[in-house]
């Protein structure tokens, strides 16, 4: 599954706090000066940056070994 096919969505609250989620769930919340460097990244970022960054401020993104472990049993 790719992010194209499952992106994350996000929102920023009235507080400064960036809500990111997926298939309609929060999965992170970011506060802070993580929550403003965040959103400035996100400003100028496309689409498919966008879902990039959101990723890794999640931690859930591909790390290359995903291949190596299913040859491997």
């Amino acid at each position: 599954m790719s992010l194209d096919d499952d992106p994350f969505d996000w929102r920023v609250t009235k507080d400064g706090q960036v809500l990111v989620s997926r298939r309609g769930r929060v999965v992170t919340t970011l506060r802070g000066a993580a929550a403003a460097r965040l959103i400035g990244l996100l400003d100028s970022a496309d689409d498919a940056a966008a879902q990039q960054l959101l990723a890794r401020a999640t931690g859930n993104y591909k790390r290359g070994n995903e291949r190596h472990a299913q040859e491997t049993r």
